[in-house]
């Protein structure tokens, strides 16, 4: 999609031409963040999109239960934070969030917990993203008005091609990625 002179965005990439960046060599995670890192010849820099720690949990919590959907039980909270690795009571207001939004069910009794509300190939990353955080990516210009237009497109773009890129991931996709992994390490 064209935007800016010089500028086009593809998926979650801006892309900008003439002596600027080039492509986003690799997406960087770690300790809740996410850090795009693009580079020029041998030039790089990253800028960082900071995800809370809470939508870090959150996605845990939900790859977790997604990993025990064929057991068809719930799941206690504190069996699921200490796997999370956090408190039991900041878990339950994250699951109570993904209640909320469809995303869990809860259980109550003595065999009661938490159990995913839909099949992991119907959750996307980006669904919980939002139901914990809000928009995954927002900032004040895009309802600005004295922010400049081709700006505020911009900001529209880059909202809509991060949107794009957190809902293409579901859960189906995780566990797959995550039983590959397990076939290769018992190789």
């Amino acid at each position: 999609m064209e935007g800016l002179d010089g500028a086009f965005v593809s998926g979650a990439a801006v892309y900008f031409l003439g002596d600027q960046c080039v492509g986003h060599k690799e997406v960087i995670a770690q300790n809740g963040s996410l850090g795009q890192a693009c580079g020029f010849e041998t030039n790089f820099h990253t800028a960082p999109v900071k995800l809370s720690v809470k939508s870090d949990y959150a996605a845990r919590a939900m790859l977790e239960l997604a990993c025990r959907v064929g057991d068809g039980r719930a799941h206690r909270a504190e069996e699921l934070a200490a796997i999370v690795g956090t408190s039991a009571n900041y878990l339950v207001q994250i699951l109570i969030e993904l209640k909320s939004a469809g995303l869990v069910q809860s259980v109550r009794g003595k065999h009661g917990g938490y159990r995913l509300g839909k099949e992991p190939k119907e959750i996307s990353l980006g669904a919980v993203l939002r139901a914990v955080e809000g928009e995954v990516f927002d900032t004040p210009a895009l309802e600005d008005k004295e922010c400049p237009t081709e700006l505020r497109g911009a900001w529209a773009a880059v909202r809509e091609g991060t949107n794009t890129a957190a809902d293409a991931i579901t859960f189906d996709q995780l566990l797959e990625a995550r039983g590959l992994k397990q076939e290769m390490y018992y190789i």
